[in-house]
């Protein structure tokens, strides 16, 4: 069984995924605050069911509201070095790009994974989708198991 928490109704659907950023500006005397905030920041979830006959509670960040659920740690795609790239290692990013436009970027700076984490991971996926890493960089697109925390 995943982790209960409250989430926004618009992302309250199985197999959605986000990262959870913690308490928001507007979170402050909220009554639901324990029922919300109880996820580690930083650590990208999956929701795995929405819980049956759950009610829809006002929220100040959320203007659908927000509703139970069950999430679990979701895994990451990510680029890292080939000369480290086998299941089961653990790895870190290479650093930043500054290249948005590549299509590698988002596995180059995934949601969920900063660059200090060192990471397991859980399986090779192959080739990264860019033709040319412009950083010169030897990278492997590969799956990190979800977070340990």
């Amino acid at each position: 069984m995943g982790q209960v928490t409250l989430i926004g109704t618009r992302l309250a659907e199985p197999g959605e995924q986000f990262v959870y950023h913690g308490e928001a500006s507007g979170c402050e005397g909220c009554p639901y605050r324990s029922q919300c905030l109880n996820l580690s920041e930083g650590v990208k979830y999956e929701v795995t069911s929405v819980r049956d006959n759950a009610q829809v509670l006002d929220c100040a960040m959320h203007d659908g509201g927000v509703t139970a659920v069950e999430v679990e740690p979701a895994s990451v795609r990510a680029n890292v070095s080939a000369r480290n790239a086998y299941a089961g290692s653990k790895v870190s990013l290479e650093g930043p790009c500054p290249h948005t436009e590549c299509p590698s970027h988002e596995f180059c700076e995934p949601d969920g994974v900063d660059f200090d984490d060192e990471r397991r991971i859980d399986e090779i996926v192959g080739e990264p989708p860019h033709d040319h890493c412009m950083l010169d960089r030897d990278l492997t697109l590969v799956e990190f198991a979800p977070d340990e925390n």
